[in-house]
């Protein structure tokens, strides 16, 4: 999806970019976010703006919510489901102003949202994606017809 179509992916479509892009992470870090659940909206609410304190709802891309692996306990009951927020709106303008593969955004902002959840730092997720987009293009040139 990395072209212009004549309409706006929908929140569906940026869902099942979620979806392929989940799949498309490294083994290491998809094998403990089976449980996490992908929700697309098109702008965080008035509440996460308040608390992220974001002077527009199209600074933040994405958001995790829940209790990050590193402060979960067995003897803690869990309140809420782990969740990450992927949003369509500031995601399409991100598209619009870079011209990058939609699915390579949607993919970037999980990877960075799951490494909150395993409380990872941003030289981690980096090389995450820098491992991702490396297995990405293997994969794709094992795929050319061979002369």
């Amino acid at each position: 999806m990395s072209g212009f179509p004549s309409t706006a992916p929908t929140l569906a479509d940026i869902e099942g970019l979620g979806r392929i892009g989940l799949q498309s992470i490294p083994w290491e870090l998809r094998q403990h976010a089976r449980d996490v659940v992908i929700r697309v909206e098109d702008f965080p609410d008035e509440e996460t703006e308040d608390e992220m304190e974001l002077e527009s709802p199209f600074d933040l891309l994405g958001l995790y919510r829940g209790v990050s692996m590193l402060h979960k306990s067995v003897s803690d009951p869990v309140p809420h489901m782990d969740m990450i927020f992927l949003y369509r709106r500031p995601i399409l303008d991100l598209w619009c102003e870079t011209g990058d593969d939609l699915l390579h955004i949607v993919r970037h902002v999980l990877i960075h949202e799951i490494g909150h959840h395993f409380g990872l730092s941003d030289e981690d997720m980096e090389r995450l994606e820098e491992e991702a987009e490396a297995e990405e293009t293997s994969a794709a040139v094992g795929d050319l017809p061979r002369a």
